[in-house]
């Protein structure tokens, strides 16, 4: 039944009243994510793709964000560096923080700033792309939440 979607909802089955963070990326980052939340066995995090960025589909992900109540934090995830790529322009224009409203948390997890778009060290990329899974899954916190409780 393929036809384009704008925004895409998270594709695993989750209870979505559990979900306290929600990232949204577009592109190739969304794999990664999805394979390691499985890995990790993660029932709090649900991942939605951004698959048009212009014009801003806003009823969309607003339909997609209100069925998860319990979510108080957004985060847009992205493989390019800070300064470039979508968060830029989807800061700028207020678009994700005018789905979620003011009194929630909207960050960005990204390269770090830089004048080239790619690092050029292939270790070093993957590297950082890593770290990049890692913070937006909140892999550490979750890894010391873990050995608290055992």
């Amino acid at each position: 039944h393929g036809q384009f979607q704008s925004v895409i909802d998270e594709v695993d089955r989750m209870d979505k009243s559990k979900v306290t963070r929600i990232l949204a990326c577009s592109g190739k980052v969304y794999f990664d994510l999805l394979e390691a939340r499985r890995e990790h066995d993660i029932e709090d995090v649900a991942i939605i793709r951004l698959e048009q960025l212009y014009p801003f589909p806003k009823e969309e992900m607003q339909a997609i964000l209100a069925q998860y109540p319990n979510a108080h934090e957004l985060v847009w995830v992205q493989e390019e560096p800070r300064n470039q790529g979508a968060w830029s322009m989807l800061l700028s224009a207020r678009h994700l923080r005018g789905c979620i409203g003011e009194h929630k948390e909207l960050t960005c997890v990204a390269r770090p700033y830089s004048a080239s778009p790619a690092v050029g060290y292939a270790s070093l990329h993957l590297e950082q792309q890593q770290a990049i899974i890692e913070e937006a899954l909140s892999l550490a916190q979750r890894k010391t939440q873990q050995k608290k409780s055992a």
